[in-house]
């Protein structure tokens, strides 16, 4: 865990959560802007540190991409501030700033830079982009809703975020599409209320902080790196729980946040909704079932004096968050009764 020794990457971690909470708590459109702009600036050089040619065109892309829909964001918030009482036209604002923020989180259909820069990042810099990059635009978006459109939006993230990683050998890009899959799960956990969105975000920042860990300690990027490997039964049963988890299969506590979602929609009779929220979801542990599959049964050469192991302390960490994986849906169920 070299990152925390390093004290330039510390100081651009703490502009970064600290961007976050100026474009939150400002109270002009302005002020949200500046804060994702700062937001930009200090991501870059924690994505661009290493010497690495993937990092490079990574940091660059990430560059571009933010800036356009910063660009898109502050013409129309200019131009809101101008035409402010044409009911038509304010309609078709709500839409743009709503894409403009859909574009820097990496949501279908500006989705298309989102695996490509994953790809070039660390386990850590992955963390971070798809958990604490989705606080402030998605925050910014609900403070402006275009509700139709919204919609549609969260109708084309489940599915492309399952269909698009059915095909995938890159552990990054399948946790990109993943990423993806569970926006579409937090945009409408937002359109309900803020606190259940909140309760989604901690639960899988919760989730894919664990995975991140397991694949930065095992030092894995590819499908079959997992499954030639010769692993740890433990660390395999590890990665059971979580990808499970991951996947919201109903003993997991993945599974608590989507329930509460699937109860409001079906409350507010999106009944077609539900069935495409569902129908994903089975696509989605599909491709997670078929790498732990995979990884339990592949016929591998194994070799007696080469095993992988993991430190200990770093074990017992993760054993313990895979226990609270497992029993937190028994917990929760107490909770909601």
């Amino acid at each position: 865990m070299f990152f925390f020794m390093n004290s330039n990457k510390l100081f651009f971690l703490f502009i970064l959560i600290f961007s976050t909470l100026i474009s939150i708590s400002s109270n002009s459109w302005f002020g949200c802007w500046i804060g994702l702009k700062i937001n930009l600036l200090s991501f870059i050089p924690l994505i661009s540190s290493s010497n690495n040619m993937l990092t490079t065109e990574a940091s660059l892309k990430y560059f571009l991409t933010q800036s356009i829909a910063s660009i898109n964001f502050l013409f129309f918030i200019i131009l809101k501030m101008t035409l402010m009482k044409n009911f038509e036209i304010n309609n078709l604002i709500s839409i743009m700033i709503n894409s403009s923020m859909l574009m820097k989180m990496g949501s279908a259909p500006f989705h298309f830079w989102f695996p490509n820069i994953v790809e070039g990042l660390s386990w850590f810099n992955n963390f971070i982009l798809m958990t604490w990059q989705k606080i402030t635009p998605i925050i910014l978006l609900s403070y402006y809703i275009n509700k139709n459109f919204i919609i549609l939006i969260i109708n084309i993230n489940i599915i492309i975020g399952a269909l698009g990683g059915l095909n995938q050998t890159s552990l990054r890009k399948l946790m990109a599409f993943s990423s993806i899959n569970n926006l579409g799960w937090m945009l409408s956990a937002i359109m309900i209320s803020e606190n259940l969105w909140m309760f989604y975000l901690f639960m899988y920042s919760f989730m894919i902080s664990i995975m991140c860990f397991l694949f930065y300690i095992l030092n894995m990027f590819y499908i079959n790196q997992l499954f030639i490997n010769n692993m740890n039964f433990l660390i395999k049963i590890n990665l059971l729980i979580n990808f499970l988890s991951l996947g919201g299969l109903p003993p997991f506590i993945g599974f608590f946040p989507k329930w509460i979602i699937i109860n409001f929609l079906i409350n507010n009779n999106m009944y077609i909704m539900t069935f495409i929220f569902i129908m994903m979801s089975l696509i989605m542990l599909f491709f997670y079932i078929r790498i732990i599959y995979s990884t339990f049964m592949f016929n591998y050469f194994k070799n007696k004096w080469f095993k992988i192991f993991i430190k200990n302390n770093y074990f017992k960490f993760i054993n313990f968050l895979s226990f609270f994986s497992l029993t937190g849906m028994i917990l929760s169920t107490f909770f909601y009764l």
